[in-house]
């Protein structure tokens, strides 16, 4: 990897983590508790898991520089990854009684958070 790629992959890292700090901000205004970030499993990763009563959220944070860029951050791929590393866990987090969904939070500078709620449907 060349000394530009490398620079390049590290600034994209930074700017995620950016977008998933405005994310878990953006997360709490709505009422939920952050109970962990950037969680790695052998299926993939969960960027957020969130919670409020009954409900656990595993969160799928996408930033970009431009919203026009937002429409084609999240593809059937992405979001199945997230999907498999929720469902391993789940069994970590959940509570008696409680639901859990898969959502998608979209951020670029100046935009409004788009919000897809429930945002995984298996097929």
């Amino acid at each position: 990897m060349t000394w530009r790629r490398e620079a390049d992959r590290v600034a994209a890292e930074a700017r995620g983590r950016h977008g998933e700090t405005l994310a878990c901000d953006w997360l709490r205004d709505q009422g939920f508790e952050i109970v962990a970030q950037r969680v790695k499993t052998p299926r993939g990763e969960v960027d957020i898991i969130a919670r409020r009563p009954g409900l656990v959220v595993f969160v799928e944070v996408k930033w970009r520089a431009r919203e026009t860029d937002l429409d084609f951050a999240i593809d059937q791929r992405r979001l199945t990854r997230v999907a498999r590393a929720a469902e391993l866990l789940w069994p970590e987090y959940e509570k008696a009684g409680d639901d859990m969904r898969i959502d998608i939070l979209l951020l670029a500078p100046g935009a409004m958070v788009r919000h897809i709620a429930n945002a995984w449907m298996p097929m």
